[in-house]
């Protein structure tokens, strides 16, 4: 299980209760299970910026991501985070995660 999730949005720290934790750790592990190259996540930061571009960084390596990936990530993951209390509009996101 997930020893730590961080989440940011627009700046501003989010808490997370258990199942949200879990429900993030398991999407994000299924996301990176997807693409080609990746390993077992011990540490994973990922982020979306105020331009839409998505940055992943998986075990202090940069993850390289193509146009199609970058989108569905992007869209998964703002589409789970919008659901969060204290979380209306998404500019800019951040999740760090260790395991």
């Amino acid at each position: 299980m997930t020893k730590q999730v961080a989440l940011w949005v627009n700046g501003e720290s989010i808490e997370l209760d258990y199942f949200v934790l879990g429900f993030i750790d398991h999407t994000l592990d299924g996301i990176l299970a997807a693409l080609e190259g990746t390993g077992a996540i011990k540490t994973l930061d990922l982020s979306i910026g105020e331009d839409e571009q998505v940055t992943i960084n998986l075990n202090n390596a940069p993850v390289s991501l193509k146009l199609f990936a970058s989108k569905i990530i992007r869209n998964t993951v703002k589409g789970m985070v919008s659901s969060l209390k204290r979380v209306n509009e998404i500019n800019k996101l951040e999740i760090h995660l260790r395991r």
